[in-house]
């Protein structure tokens, strides 16, 4: 079997490390545009739907929201009828980055996908679909302190 996962872990590292350079004129870093991105999409989501969705632990979304918070690309508030909960949000500066975030996003997707025709880029999309829902079995059962059967 052809190690999928390696072929994979080594387009989101060069993807990662692109942006990283690209984002760094606008001062984000480490990923940081992942959460803004899901934050401009979703207003008001809150910071562990946000962590599920990047798949990520919620001390590492913390890091990077307190981030975005004090440079000013999102803000927390209050949820109205729960004031335990912090919704998430785009500042103007947040929402004024987002469209270059997205045609990155864009151009990233029409480069990896050149020479694939349409009908090839859906059924790439499909299996890898496929695989994340896989995966997230995995990452839910791990997360929850279990350990996985080699």
């Amino acid at each position: 079997m052809k190690d999928i996962l390696r072929e994979i872990g080594m387009i989101a590292r060069a993807l990662d490390s692109v942006s990283n350079i690209e984002f760094k004129e606008y001062e984000l870093t480490k990923g940081q545009y992942l959460y803004l991105v899901r934050i401009c999409e979703s207003p008001g989501i809150i910071q562990e739907k946000l962590a599920e969705m990047i798949k990520v632990d919620r001390t590492t979304a913390a890091r990077s929201i307190k981030k975005l918070e004090l440079n000013g690309f999102i803000e927390k508030r209050e949820d109205q009828h729960n004031k335990k909960i912090k919704k998430l949000f785009p500042t103007e500066k947040g929402k004024n980055v987002y469209p270059f975030i997205k045609s990155e996003n864009d151009y990233s997707n029409t480069i990896a996908l050149e020479g694939f025709s349409e009908s090839e880029a859906g059924i790439i999309f499909n299996l890898l679909q496929r695989v994340r829902r896989n995966i997230e079995k995995d990452w839910e059962f791990v997360k929850k302190g279990n350990k996985r059967n080699y």
